[in-house]
């Protein structure tokens, strides 16, 4: 397969590949999303790290099984470094903020990932920062942040350093896969294979010199572990690789907001937990941010254009 292109074309109305790609991309921070839920209630308590390896590991080595494409040449160590950004550190310093951060807060302040991937992508793809994505980038943080920040907040200074830290691996991870390409030869099926290897072989280590072994999980834990492997690794990250391929990097960023939109809503059903109006705009602005950086300016202005009533009608 050949490097797909970073550029697109800016007066498109929507991400080359169209709805269907966005919306099946989309699918995959949705579903990460029940990561918190399924973390919480079935999972034991303790073992953040040993969860990631779980998660991360049996997945990546299913996909290398299935696609039998190694890595080679330059991809052995560019495979190693996306690894650890999009999945080895990046899981690590989530659970870091949240076991050190109440509520909702890493969930917040993973939000400011959009706004760094515009820098990064000016830096590193050439692709100049629009006042459009900027503004919506800061509307969907707000959003975020009103959906999941509720009360007195406490802030542990560690954890919003791992909170950030975590954004800035992600932001890191998107723009590098977008500027080296998908591999020659490789789809985005053995791409991820190859990153969620990796990613859980960096864990590994920390997991067992931190951790230790987890407990024996009981049948509540066992299918919050598949749940986990399977749908939150195995199926989803092919499909997130294959949209960054094809999409605008500005514009695929904006679809990890949903994981905490997610979260909240799961909350709401299985938790008790209930939505105030200054939630109910945040998820209002979430969502609008994530719709609103699939579309150039003009194209938005075309699709709320009412046409004009025909003479006589």
């Amino acid at each position: 397969m050949t490097q797909v292109s970073n550029r697109s074309d800016p007066g498109s109305a929507s991400p080359p590949g169209g709805p269907a790609l966005t919306a099946l991309t989309a699918l995959a921070p949705a579903l990460w999303g029940t990561t918190y839920l399924v973390t919480t209630e079935f999972l034991p308590p303790g073992h953040p790290l040993a969860s990631g390896v779980i998660r991360a590991l049996p997945a990546g080595l299913v996909l290398l099984a299935a696609t039998r494409t190694p890595p080679r040449g330059a991809w052995l160590w560019r495979s190693l470094v996306l690894g650890t950004l999009n999945i080895g550190a990046l899981f690590a310093l989530l659970f870091a903020a949240a076991y050190r951060l109440p509520g909702g807060v890493a969930a917040t302040l993973f939000a400011i990932q959009p706004l760094l991937v515009v820098g990064l992508a000016f830096l590193l793809l050439g692709e100049r920062p629009t006042r459009w994505r900027l503004g919506w980038g800061l509307a969907g943080a707000a959003g975020v942040g009103l959906i999941v920040l509720q009360g007195r907040v406490s802030v542990d200074p560690w954890g919003v350093l791992a909170g950030i830290a975590a954004a800035a691996s992600m932001a890191c991870g998107l723009v590098l896969t977008k500027r080296w390409g998908l591999p020659r030869g490789a789809g985005p099926a053995a791409f991820a294979g190859w990153q969620l290897t990796a990613g859980g072989l960096v864990l590994l280590p920390l997991a067992l010199a931190l951790e230790g072994l987890p407990p024996a999980p009981d049948p509540a834990a066992i299918g919050g572990y598949a749940w986990l492997a399977i749908p939150g690794a195995l199926l989803t990250y092919p499909l997130w690789f294959r949209g960054l391929g094809r999409m605008p990097v500005v514009a695929v960023s904006f679809l990890p907001l949903l994981s905490p939109v997610v979260a909240a809503l799961l909350g709401l059903l299985f938790l008790g937990e209930s939505l105030t109006p200054w939630q109910c705009l945040g998820f209002a602005l979430a969502l609008a941010a994530i719709a609103a950086a699939q579309l150039t300016p003009g194209a938005a202005r075309a699709l709320i254009r009412l046409p004009s009533p025909r003479k006589g009608a």
